[in-house]
């Protein structure tokens, strides 16, 4: 070893290192930075991932929402509509009585109490009736309507106009705005118009 420089060979070994190292962390800061860079990358790009499904989840949740809303609202309506066809029979089979009571009061009799209690007991099956919401068909005297009416006989006459209702044979009734039960007609016919 020469000492005449002052300098070790360890020293030069050193020092080379050194430059090498300094050469090294220019690469290393630029590595670092593309590292960052890239991670940086990898962060939006995860975060954009994470926002479209975040974003299609809620979709999927407002359309699940808006499912169970509809759902919800067909099963009140069938309901609804299920417990207006059930009262719609158990009225049904009043009617019967109601027209036996009518038949009842035509009759002419000298037991003016029995009228009078036939008379009191329709009154009150009829208000009954109403507060449920049947009502009886008008049909004497009315046109003849084949949605309301059934005709069960045309008469030849010239006093009434033609397919006018001469005769009511049956009540008929409606619940709501359904038919329960069409009244039973007899029409006009008449051949001179």
């Amino acid at each position: 070893m020469s000492k005449g420089n002052g300098k070790s060979e360890v020293q030069k070994a050193d020092l080379d290192a050194g430059h090498e190292l300094a050469a090294g962390s220019d690469d290393g800061d630029s590595i670092a930075t593309a590292a960052a860079s890239g991670e940086s990358a990898a962060v939006e790009s995860e975060l954009q991932k994470v926002k479209a499904e975040r974003d299609a989840l809620l979709d999927r949740l407002a359309r699940a929402q808006a499912e169970f809303e509809n759902a919800r609202r067909r099963a009140g309506k069938e309901q609804q509509e299920s417990r207006d066809y059930a009262v719609a029979d158990a009225l049904k089979s009043l009617l019967p009585v109601v027209d036996s009571l009518e038949r009842a009061l035509q009759v002419k009799s000298d037991g003016s109490e029995l009228r009078s209690g036939v008379e009191l007991i329709h009154k009150q099956l009829q208000a009954a009736l109403a507060k449920l919401s049947v009502n009886p068909i008008v049909a004497q005297g009315e046109p003849f309507d084949p949605r309301y009416h059934e005709a069960i006989e045309m008469v030849e006459t010239s006093a009434v106009p033609d397919h006018q209702v001469i005769e009511e044979l049956q009540r008929g009734y409606k619940f709501k705005d359904r038919l329960l039960r069409p009244a039973m007609v007899k029409v006009a016919k008449n051949s001179g118009k």
